[in-house]
Parts: C-alpha cells; sequence; structure tokens
C-alpha cells in the first residue's frame, strides 16, 4: 500500500517541481474546488465548469507539441507522442468540447446528461496532469492503480469536507 502512496504523492508533487507545470495545473485545482462546492445536481453551469477544465487540460497537454520551426512557422510533431497520451487528450478535448457546448446551449445531447454530473472528474485531470505533460512520467499499471485507488478516499475527503461550505 505505501508504493501506491509514494506513486499517488508523485502524481501530486510531480507538477509543481516543474515551473512550466504550475500554471496548467492550478486552474485544475481552482475547477475542482470551484465544482465541488456546487451542487452535485447535472446543470448547465457544471457543464461549463467541466467543459473548460476538460479543455484546458487537453490544451495543455498538447502545447508541448507545437515546436517552433523557423521564422513564425509551427508544426506538431504527432510522432513523438504515444498513443496513450494522444487517445486519452483527444477523449478529453472531446468531453471538453460536448460539455462546454451543452452547457451554452443548455441542452445536454442525448444520452450524455452524465457530462453535468461530473464534479469529480478534476481530481481525474490533476492526477493524469504529470503523465500527460510529457515530462518523463509514462503511463504504468501501477500509476493508473494509485489513481483509482485513491479516488474514493479523495472524493470522500472533499465531499464531505466541503459539504458545510456547499451551495451557500
Amino acid at each position: 500500500m505505501i508504493h501506491f502512496w509514494n506513486t499517488f504523492a508523485e502524481l501530486i508533487v510531480t507538477p509543481f517541481a516543474h515551473a512550466a507545470l504550475i500554471w496548467g495545473i492550478v486552474p485544475l485545482y481552482f475547477g475542482l474546488a470551484l465544482n465541488e462546492l456546487t451542487s452535485d445536481k447535472a446543470s448547465f453551469r457544471t457543464a461549463l465548469q467541466t467543459g473548460f477544465s476538460f479543455l484546458w487540460a487537453g490544451a495543455q497537454w498538447l502545447w508541448p507539441f507545437f515546436v517552433a520551426h523557423g521564422p513564425d512557422r509551427r508544426y506538431l510533431a504527432w510522432e513523438e507522442m504515444q498513443p496513450v497520451n494522444l487517445l486519452v487528450t483527444f477523449l478529453v478535448l472531446t468531453l471538453g468540447v460536448l460539455a462546454l457546448v451543452s452547457g451554452l446551449r443548455k441542452k445536454f445531447p442525448k444520452r450524455l446528461q452524465f457530462i453535468g454530473h461530473t464534479r469529480f472528474a478534476n481530481y481525474f485531470m490533476i492526477t493524469l496532469y504529470p503523465i500527460q505533460a510529457h515530462i518523463g512520467m509514462d503511463w504504468t499499471w501501477n500509476r493508473l492503480f494509485a489513481i483509482v485507488l485513491f479516488a474514493v478516499p479523495i472524493w470522500l475527503v472533499l465531499h464531505f469536507g466541503l459539504m458545510p461550505l456547499r451551495n451557500r
């Protein structure tokens, strides 16, 4: 269990050890706090919050692949991105666009109302951030298991710890 705790702590601490990642992770922590202070009912407001967080995370994960090449030219170095990172990034971006559009239109697509229930989604964006941010942390089963293992305890702490502040 200590091994998974150390792995989890590494995922949380690593973005703060790299100055370039701090400005990308802090809005996700802010979004987590903001989402946890709102109602747990699906709403268009929570869909907007989730959409912004997902798009922010996806944009941060793609940013390193925009490499300056020559005067005023940019290209995307797709060949450097691992397939799992690419899949996760585009899944997050797709869900972010869906949530943001749903929140703006005030209408959820058929069978996709769950995107308004994603108060805790920022936890996953925060824990995935160092893996997706291309700082030398790759996807491993230990990291994935640590993220899943600590999801419920962290959710319980946030849910019950912030309950007195919720919906004031």
